[in-house]
C-alpha cells in the first residue's frame, strides 16, 4: 500500500462541509484555494459571466453561474470560476456536470488547472473547457468528444460557438479581455 493512502486521511463531502475558508477537495485530498482573486481575475471572469448570462437569457434551462460548488463525487469537490448548466441544480450546489466551465488561471492556479482539473473535467464529460489565460489575452477551448478533450481552437479576439443540448450560441472573445 503507497504510504500516502496509509498515512493520509481521506476527506469526504460531509467533512467538507464543515471547513472554513475556501477549499476544493480533490479524490479526499484537501486543497487550500488561493488568496482572494486578484482584479484582473475578477474582471475577466465577471466579463465571461455576464456575456454568458445575456446569450443564455433565452433559454429556460440553460443557466450560467459563477464560483459555485460542484460536488463530483462523494470525495471530489470543486470550485470553477464560471460554469454553464442545462439543468435545474437540485439543491444549493450543482452535483450533475456542467457543459461548459471556464477556468481563469494564475501563477498559484496554473499547475491545478491545466493538469488536475483538466483530467476531472474531461473525465466527468464536461462538453466544453475554457481555459483563459489574462496575461495573454487569449483562451484554449477544448470539446469533449468520446470521452476525450479535443482542442478546438485558441483565441484572443474570435468568437467560438458553443453547441449546447437546448441552445447554441456564439462567445466572443474579444469582450472577456476589455
Amino acid at each position: 500500500m503507497p504510504l500516502a493512502k496509509k498515512y493520509i486521511p481521506h476527506y469526504t463531502i460531509q467533512d467538507y462541509m464543515r471547513w472554513e475558508g475556501d477549499w476544493e477537495l480533490i479524490e479526499g485530498i484537501p486543497v487550500a484555494m488561493s488568496p482572494s482573486a486578484g482584479f484582473t481575475h475578477q474582471r475577466i471572469c465577471g466579463q465571461i459571466y455576464y456575456q454568458l448570462r445575456e446569450l443564455l437569457k433565452v433559454c429556460k434551462n440553460c443557466l450560467a453561474l459563477y464560483e459555485l460548488d460542484w460536488i463530483v463525487s462523494e470525495d471530489t469537490v470543486l470550485r470553477p470560476d464560471v460554469i454553464v448548466i442545462c439543468h435545474k441544480p437540485e439543491g444549493e450546489y450543482i452535483t450533475k456536470t456542467p457543459e461548459v466551465i471556464f477556468e481563469v488561471v494564475s501563477q498559484q492556479t496554473l499547475q491545478k488547472d491545466q493538469m488536475v482539473k483538466y483530467e476531472i473535467y474531461e473525465k466527468e464529460g464536461v462538453r466544453y473547457f475554457v481555459i483563459v489565460y489574462p496575461e495573454k489575452t487569449s483562451a484554449i477551448v477544448f470539446k469533449n468528444m468520446d470521452n476525450k478533450f479535443t482542442k478546438l481552437t485558441e483565441e484572443g479576439d474570435n468568437k467560438i460557438i458553443f453547441e449546447l443540448e437546448d441552445r447554441t450560441f456564439s462567445f466572443d472573445f474579444s469582450k472577456s479581455f476589455t
